[in-house]
C-alpha cells in the first residue's frame, strides 16, 4: 500500500518550498548608476526593501515582534495584536495575522492613501481611524488607550519602543549591507520613523566598521508629506531611538523627495516610496559632496517600499 504524504514534501517527506517568512530579508541592492553618473569615484547603492514578501522594510521589525511575543506567550489565545503605524508595519503586521492565525488590530491616521486601506481590508486587519491632523502621535495615542482599557484583548507590540524592532535591523539588514558590499560601504542613509532601520543597522555596521558615516534622515518641519518618517523636534520620540547614533542628520524638504521620486522613475527605472525618494535625495548631497572633495564613496541608502502605495497622490500628476 502506498504512503500518502504531505503534498508540500518530497517522497523523503522533506518539506518542500519556504515558509513566509523565510522570505523577508536578503533584499538586494540595486546600483542608481545614472544618478551619480556624473560624481567620479561615487556609488550609490539602494537597498530594494519592496523584495520582502509584505512589499516593504517593516516585514523586517514586524516579524521580529511577532516571533518574540509569541515565544513570550504574549501573543496567542486569541489575542489580537494591537499597534500603531502609518502604513506599513501595519501591512506586516496583517500580513503575518492571516499567515499565522492571529488577529490584528491597528490604529491609522484616516489619510493615509487608498493604497493602503485597500491593501489592509485585502488581508482582514481591523483598523480603527485616527484624525489625520494628529498624524502618527494621534495613533500611538489611540493604540496606547485601548492597550490600556482592554488588556485582556489585545497584546500591545509597540514598535516604536520594542526592542524587537532595531534588532531585526541589527542582525539582518547591516549584516547584509557589509557582505553584499565586500566591507567596502563608507556611508549609510536611513529614514527616521520608529527609527528602528537606522538605528539597528548603525548599530551593527559601528561594530563592523567604526569609520562608516551613518546619516539619518527626517523631514524638515512638523507639516510635511513625507509619510511615515517623524519630526522628532516636534514629534512623540520613539524610545529605542538614540539621538547619539547619527554621525550627521539631513532634514529633508517634501517638494525635494517628490521631485526625487519621479526623477527615479524617469530616469533608473525604479518607482519608489515618497521616504525612499527623500533618502536617495540626502544620498545625492552627500555624494556630491565627497566628490567635490575628490573622495571615493559607496553610500549604501534604504529605500523602504515601492511607490505601488503611493501612485494615488497627486505629486505624480504635477
Amino acid at each position: 500500500m502506498a504512503t500518502l504524504t504531505d503534498p508540500r514534501t518530497n517522497p523523503t517527506g522533506t518539506l518542500l518550498g519556504i515558509s513566509l517568512l523565510d522570505r523577508i530579508g536578503n533584499t538586494p541592492l540595486i546600483r542608481l548608476e545614472r544618478l551619480a553618473a556624473h560624481l567620479p569615484g561615487i556609488q550609490i547603492l539602494g537597498k530594494a526593501e519592496w523584495a520582502n514578501p509584505g512589499g516593504s522594510v517593516k516585514d523586517r521589525p514586524a516579524s521580529a515582534i511577532v516571533t518574540d511575543a509569541f515565544s513570550r506567550g504574549l501573543l496567542g489565545g486569541g489575542k489580537h495584536l494591537l499597534d500603531a503605524t502609518s502604513g506599513n508595519t501595519g501591512i506586516a503586521y496583517a500580513m503575518l495575522g492571516a499567515a499565522m492565525g492571529f488577529g490584528v488590530t491597528l490604529c491609522m491616521p484616516s489619510n493615509v492613501s487608498e493604497e493602503r486601506k485597500r491593501i489592509l481590508h485585502a488581508y482582514g486587519a481591523n483598523v480603527v481611524w485616527t484624525d489625520p491632523g494628529d498624524g502618527s502621535d494621534g495613533a500611538i495615542r489611540k493604540a496606547r488607550e485601548l492597550a490600556k482599557n482592554e488588556t485582556e484583548k489585545y497584546y500591545y507590540a509597540d514598535q516604536y519602543g520594542n526592542e524587537a524592532n532595531w534588532k531585526a535591523h541589527y542582525r539582518s539588514t547591516g549584516n547584509e549591507i557589509w557582505q553584499q558590499t565586500a566591507g567596502q560601504v563608507t556611508h549609510f542613509v536611513a529614514g527616521l520613523g520608529t527609527s528602528g532601520t537606522f538605528i539597528g543597522t548603525t548599530r551593527r555596521l559601528k561594530e563592523l566598521n567604526p569609520e562608516i558615516q551613518c546619516i539619518s534622515m527626517q523631514p524638515d518641519s512638523p507639516f510635511n508629506g513625507l509619510e511615515g518618517l517623524k519630526h522628532m523636534a516636534t514629534a512623540i520620540v520613539p524610545p529605542i531611538y538614540d539621538a547619539n547614533l547619527a554621525d550627521r542628520n539631513i532634514d529633508m524638504e517634501t517638494e525635494a523627495a517628490y521631485a526625487m521620486a519621479k526623477k527615479l522613475g524617469r530616469t533608473e527605472g525604479l518607482l519608489v516610496g515618497i521616504s525612499a525618494a527623500a533618502a536617495v535625495a540626502a544620498s545625492l548631497r552627500i555624494a556630491e559632496e565627497e566628490a567635490a572633495s575628490e573622495r571615493e564613496a559607496v553610500i549604501v541608502v534604504i529605500l523602504p517600499d515601492s511607490a505601488d502605495k503611493y501612485l494615488s497622490d497627486r505629486f505624480w500628476k504635477e
